[in-house]
């Protein structure tokens, strides 16, 4: 499992810049007004043979009329108290603020290990300035340029240095983990409840090494898994603490402590913008998926049509990854919360399917001749073989052409599809990579 590193600091200081460096991605959104992030934005690093989560939070913010301050500053503490690593971020132009002074208070009252970062020193004259830093507590100042990259690979020595040693979890490397995901009030708990059941002398409890890790062993009705729960393994410390940031703070754990992920959503309120962040997680992650439509009872119309209408929404929401299985449940009424577990076993299995090299050949060959990549250029491309790879996390494929830099994403997608037509990989992603023959 990797490790957890929060981004926080007073506005304008850089933290989405940082992030979109740290993590190769252009996902933050950067601009000069203070106050641009407010939603949060997730993502992975990987520096010295280290994989780790980064997590960019709003900027820190009291005294405001701003609606969305409040918000935002819930959401730096949440971070605090749930990052491996907290990355202080501060402008090295402007110099200790009042802003600066508040936030590493709370930081030096905190558990958590902390780098003070300096942040815009756009020249190396601007290095002498960041001694007066030092007055903040926070031990030596990484002074980097987040715009032009400057001293970034030496913050992510620091990084890796200071993050905790990764422990795998005490748990039978052979038996699948299935993690319960979702928004806060989607029925999480009950289902998870509805699994165990009250007899409770088939569950063994194995504590995790992870901080907020429970495995629970099932093996009732022919099944033998893990199942991954974080929820109310910790106290909250607040009481108004923001419950959608804590929610996708504990998402991050299960679905790195998993193999196979259940998405609850809620029937009565359809699949949101969170939901739509967790899914992000589970591919980047490349972990299965299993969609759990919860609440199933309280819709007055369950019709097959209704059911179907449903589906084709989920999926086209999140294209262009459609193929996994949807579950329509009620955990109140105990209503096919079997069937999820059915669903999230054969996932499981997918993740294993290999497909020998002579049938792939033989099936995709002639479809790639049918339909070949477009010219570019004026210049043709040609597949002539392809095969799977042993050993990887998820389904791997590669195909071997002349022009492998000509081969585009929407021909990839063509190629993937048609993988999932002759061979069952529902739930799982798929890795498609073009090589040179």
């Amino acid at each position: 499992m990797s490790n957890l590193v929060a981004i926080v600091g007073r506005p304008n200081v850089g933290k989405s810049t940082l992030f979109n460096r740290l993590t190769q991605t252009r996902q933050a959104i950067v601009d000069d007004v203070a106050g641009t992030t407010r939603d949060r934005q997730y993502g992975k690093c990987e520096w010295g043979n280290r994989i780790f989560s980064v997590v960019d939070t709003g900027g820190w913010v009291v005294n405001s009329d701003d609606v969305f301050e409040e918000e935002i500053r819930k959401q730096v503490k949440v971070a605090i108290d749930e990052a491996d690593l907290i990355l202080f971020l501060v402008d090295i132009k402007n110099g200790v603020t009042d802003l600066d002074d508040e936030v590493a208070g709370i930081l030096r009252r905190s558990k958590t290990p902390v780098i003070l970062v300096t942040n815009k020193m756009d020249t190396f004259d601007l290095q002498y300035a960041a001694a007066e830093f030092y007055r903040l507590g926070l031990g030596d100042p990484v002074s980097i340029s987040a715009a032009n990259g400057s001293g970034t690979g030496e913050l992510l020595d620091d990084i890796v240095s200071k993050l905790p040693v990764e422990a795998d979890a005490e748990t039978d490397e052979d038996i699948p983990r299935f993690a319960v995901v979702g928004r806060p009030n989607v029925g999480k708990s009950s289902i998870v409840n509805a699994f165990i059941g009250e007899d409770r002398n088939i569950v063994t409890d194995i504590a995790g090494t992870t901080r907020d890790s429970v495995y629970t062993r099932y093996t009732k009705f022919g099944f033998d898994f893990y199942l991954v729960d974080t929820a109310g393994i910790r106290k909250k410390s607040k009481v108004e603490e923001d419950l959608e940031f804590y929610s996708v703070m504990r998402s991050i754990r299960a679905i790195e402590n998993s193999d196979v992920c259940v998405l609850m959503l809620d029937a009565t309120r359809g699949i949101e913008s969170q939901d739509m962040n967790i899914v992000s997680l589970i591919v980047k992650n490349q972990k299965g998926l299993v969609v759990v439509v919860n609440k199933w009872d309280l819709i007055e119309d369950r019709s097959a049509k209704v059911m179907q209408n449903y589906e084709d929404a989920i999926r086209s929401r999140l294209a262009p990854f459609v193929d996994f299985p949807i579950v329509f449940t009620s955990a109140i009424e105990k209503q096919r919360i079997l069937k999820v577990l059915e669903c999230a076993k054969d996932v499981y299995k997918h993740k294993t399917n290999h497909v020998s090299t002579g049938k792939l050949n033989a099936e995709m060959l002639p479809l790639i001749e049918a339909y070949p990549p477009p010219s570019t250029k004026g210049k043709y491309i040609k597949i002539k073989y392809c095969t799977q790879l042993q050993g990887p996390q998820i389904p791997t494929f590669i195909f071997f052409a002349n022009l492998p830099q000509y081969v585009k994403d929407p021909y990839k997608r063509f190629l993937e599809n048609k993988i999932r037509e002759k061979w069952d990989f529902s739930g799982t992603p798929i890795n498609i990579f073009i090589r040179q023959k």
